[in-house]
């Protein structure tokens, strides 16, 4: 299933314009495996295949982006993490949303739109 997503040209802020296939398409880049992208930082993490994945490299990434929530995309299907990566991100006062990564692109994009500060951890 191929999703396309509309994008909002006003602001600098990264957009992600479409998900299929485990690849992701922001701004004019496809981008096949995993990434991390917020307003403004973009990085590729193709070893981000499952949510157990994500490890204490990634999480202090994040945490240095300074977001006010997170959102982690697991792919087609949504799928929780172990509850201690949340607890990370609520022990520093940051919301913590999991959501298929289609949901997650979506709400990303709203996200920005409202230039609030996110941050999507993205899985294919």
């Amino acid at each position: 299933m191929r999703m396309r997503f509309t994008q909002d040209s006003s602001g600098e802020a990264h957009r992600i314009r479409g998900y299929a296939d485990g690849e992701f398409h922001v701004d004019e880049q496809r981008i096949r495996g995993g990434l991390l992208v917020s307003a403004t930082e973009l990085l590729l993490a193709p070893e981000l295949r499952l949510p157990e994945d994500i490890g204490p490299v990634h999480i202090e990434r994040i945490l240095a982006w300074q977001p006010e929530l997170v959102l982690l995309g697991t792919g087609l299907v949504q799928r929780f993490p172990a509850a201690s990566l949340a607890a990370r991100f609520w022990a520093h006062g940051i919301g913590f949303e999991v959501m298929d990564s289609g949901a997650a692109c979506r709400t990303f994009n709203v996200l920005m739109a409202e230039r609030r500060r996110a941050v999507a951890a993205l899985l294919p």
